[in-house]
């Protein structure tokens, strides 16, 4: 079956960094289109980042330029590396394939 499994998440302070993980598994990854969305409290689920197959990419009006994602095929992992993190990134991020979604990782943007 397909499992997605997000790591990296953490406490960050403004400006700061972190790379995001999603393990797949259960479905030929190179084939699919995976995508990164996150959730904060009180807020409906935005988008953020999305790569094709063949390794085109888009992402969502508040993160583009500072959030770069990226797929390793051979290891059947997505990455998001995101830069410049502000307060208003805090949320818990999501990868999906479909209608399949991880259990998410939790960002905090925080002093």
């Amino acid at each position: 079956q397909v499992q997605l499994v997000e790591s990296g998440g953490g406490l960050v302070q403004p400006g700061g960094s972190l790379r995001l993980s999603c393990a797949a598994s259960g479905f030929t990854f190179s084939a699919y289109a995976m995508t990164w969305f996150r959730q904060a409290p009180g807020r409906e689920r935005e988008f953020v980042a999305h790569i094709t197959s063949g390794r085109m990419t888009a992402y969502g009006d508040s993160v583009r330029g500072r959030f770069t994602i990226s797929r390793d095929n051979a290891k059947n992992t997505v990455y998001l590396q995101m830069n410049s993190l502000k307060p208003e990134d805090t949320a818990v991020y999501y990868c999906s394939q479909g209608s399949y979604r991880g259990q998410g990782t939790q960002v905090t943007v925080s002093s």
